[in-house]
C-alpha cells in the first residue's frame, strides 16, 4: 500500500457510511483530494436505469472535500460541514463509477472553503459541482502516518 493510499484509508477510516459505499482515496495533493466510489447497482436510485443515487454523490463530495482540508491541514483533527451546495448537472452514466476531486483554495483560522466535482472520466465533464465551508476544529490534531 502506497503513502497516498495509507493516508487515504487513514482518513476514511471511522466513517462508516464511506465504508458502506467503497469509497476509497485515489490521489492526496496538498490541499486536493481525488476519491472513487465504485458502481454498485445496490447504490442505484433508480433501479430501472440503474442510476446511482444522488445521496451517493453528495456523499462522495462531501468526504473528498473533507479529505482536501485534512491534507492542507497535515493533521487528523474535528471538521464539520457548515455548508454543502451542489449542483446536479446531468445524471451519471449506469455502470461507470464515479470519481470526485476536491481542491482547499482557502483557510481563515476557523473555516475552510472547498469546491470541486464529481465525474466520470473528465473533470471537464462533471455530473456535478459543489461549493463548501466547513468549520476546522479548535483543537491540535496528530499528525496521520504517511502523511505526504
Amino acid at each position: 500500500m502506497s503513502s497516498t493510499e495509507a493516508f487515504g484509508a487513514q482518513l476514511l477510516a471511522g466513517i462508516p457510511h464511506a465504508e458502506g459505499l467503497g469509497m476509497a482515496v485515489v490521489e492526496i495533493g496538498n490541499g486536493t483530494a481525488v476519491a472513487r466510489v465504485p458502481y454498485a447497482a445496490h447504490l442505484s436510485g433508480d433501479p430501472e436505469t440503474g442510476v446511482l443515487h444522488g445521496g451517493v454523490i453528495t456523499s462522495l463530495l462531501d468526504n473528498t472535500a473533507g479529505i482536501a482540508i485534512q491534507s492542507r491541514l497535515r493533521a487528523f483533527g474535528g471538521i464539520a460541514t457548515l455548508d454543502l451546495r451542489i449542483d446536479y448537472m446531468r445524471p451519471a452514466t449506469a455502470g461507470e463509477d464515479i470519481y470526485a476531486f476536491a481542491e482547499c483554495y482557502r483557510m481563515t483560522k476557523t473555516v475552510a472553503f472547498v469546491r470541486g466535482v464529481a465525474y466520470h472520466t473528465d473533470r471537464n465533464d462533471p455530473i456535478a459541482a459543489v461549493s463548501a465551508a466547513f468549520m476546522l476544529g479548535t483543537g491540535g490534531g496528530r499528525k496521520p502516518d504517511g502523511a505526504p
